[in-house]
């Protein structure tokens, strides 16, 4: 089929890759021209296992261009993969997807399906499809259809291709039957519905996991307390069937683009009816707090971090990624700075993300941070060490380094990456979540 993608980022440029492996001819269009012009040459903008290798298998069924008329004009299924960022307020901004609506309706000269793929609030596809017939230049008919998306950074190819469900919300025949011609090679599980309640899985599902990251978070938090440990305790509760081992991990929380800007939606929009969801509401203010959790465990050994020096071992909110998005360096390392800290970072591949977020803020400090591509030079002479990503650089580093090299061997663990039996014997002080 023939099949145009608004918007390249991982939303966008995943789903038109995964379509173009499954057969399909797609093209992408993206109104950053820099962008357009890395994937022409084959180049991903993103960083995503897997997703440059299949993009340059499919190089003759993907085309990318910044021109939306050519994009949509003859497409028998435009997918909207655009960005909803959240306003101050909490809610979704629509702006892109709304904008995009519209030069579908200025650009299409035949039937055709639209399908959201950005997460939207419940409702919105009622109004796209609405902004899109009333504005349409031709006699032709349009039908609007939610699909929301169920990947994960890191592994997004992966989650896209083998599936564990896929969603449709559809209000006709018509836009079902086009839509299972889209998927009718990817060998997963369907789920055909209305509208509504498709744009309500989406927010469900992620919201849902966010609460049981906060969850084990408050459990790990206690057990610190009590001298349990959560590792133990997430164990035992993994082997039920009605809870499952998933998103059982305790640490300094959940980050990324999805759970941070999804929960506080849902809790918008739930106000907006007059009503509260206290379990969201929770989940929230639950992972706000954790972000700091390692500053508050550094307070036992110092008072301030003036004049310190301060090893920061990974800056993005999860491995497998470059995504900085919400990650705890970037509630916790202006902190650091504010009190005076001299910054050593490393990450795999996050610090060029973290130097161009940071070229845009306030901060002071700025030039107390220096950057190493690896660890041993990180904690060299290092006050104290802060991991906040789990890469398996990380994980798989020789802990008796961090004696060795550190000046004061003073290792706070946020995503729990050692063993307490690594830490036994040695010559470190390493404090971790949930673990005594």
């Amino acid at each position: 089929m023939k099949i145009a993608v608004a918007g390249t980022g991982y939303v966008g440029l995943v789903t038109a890759v995964c379509n173009a492996e499954m057969g399909h001819d797609v093209i992408c269009t993206d109104i950053d021209k820099n962008k357009v012009d890395m994937l022409k040459r084959g180049i991903s903008p993103i960083f995503e296992q897997d997703l440059q290798e299949l993009m340059q298998k499919n190089s003759k069924r993907l085309t990318y261009t910044i021109d939306y008329k050519l994009a949509y004009k003859d497409a028998e299924v435009i997918f909207i993969g655009v960005g909803t960022p959240e306003k101050k307020d909490g809610s979704a901004n629509l702006t892109y997807v709304y904008n995009v609506a519209k030069q579908i309706a200025e650009s299409i000269e035949n039937n055709c399906i639209v399908v959201i793929k950005s997460t939207v609030p419940i409702g919105t596809n009622d109004k796209v499809e609405k902004l899109i017939q009333d504005n349409v230049k031709h006699d032709i008919a349009v039908h609007v259809v939610s699909n929301p998306e169920f990947l994960a950074q890191g592994t997004a190819i992966k989650d896209t291709l083998y599936a564990s469900r896929i969603v449709i919300g559809i209000e006709c025949e018509y836009a079902e039957k086009v839509m299972r011609e889209v998927y009718k090679d990817y060998d997963v599980p369907i789920l055909v519905m209305d509208r509504k309640s498709a744009e309500m899985v989406k927010y469900a599902s992620n919201d849902y996991l966010a609460l049981k990251i906060s969850y084990i978070n408050e459990i790990a938090n206690l057990c610190e307390l009590v001298g349990a440990n959560v590792e133990n305790v997430a164990l035992g509760m993994g082997y039920d069937s009605r809870i499952g081992n998933k998103f059982l991990n305790s640490g300094i929380g959940y980050g990324g683009s999805c759970f941070p800007k999804d929960t506080k939606a849902l809790h918008w929009l739930a106000n907006m009816n007059d009503y509260e969801i206290k379990t969201i509401k929770a989940a929230i203010e639950v992972n706000e707090q954790q972000k700091l959790k390692l500053i508050k465990k550094a307070k036992k050994y110092y008072d301030n971090f003036e004049g310190l020096t301060v090893a920061i071992l990974g800056l993005t909110f999860k491995p497998g990624t470059d995504d900085l998005r919400e990650a705890p360096s970037l509630v916790n390392i202006p902190i650091l700075l504010e009190d005076g800290a001299i910054i050593k970072a490393f990450d795999p591949v996050g610090v060029d993300n973290f130097k161009e977020s940071m070229k845009n803020s306030d901060i002071a400090g700025l030039d107390r941070i220096s950057y190493y591509d690896n660890i041993d030079e990180t904690v060299k002479d290092a006050d104290i060490c802060f991991i906040f990503t789990e890469w398996n650089e990380i994980k798989n580093y020789d802990v008796e380094k961090f004696g060795d090299l550190m000046k004061k061997a003073i290792v706070l663990d946020g995503r729990n990456c050692f063993k307490l039996s690594q830490m036994e014997n040695a010559n470190i002080e390493y404090s971790s979540i949930g673990r005594n």
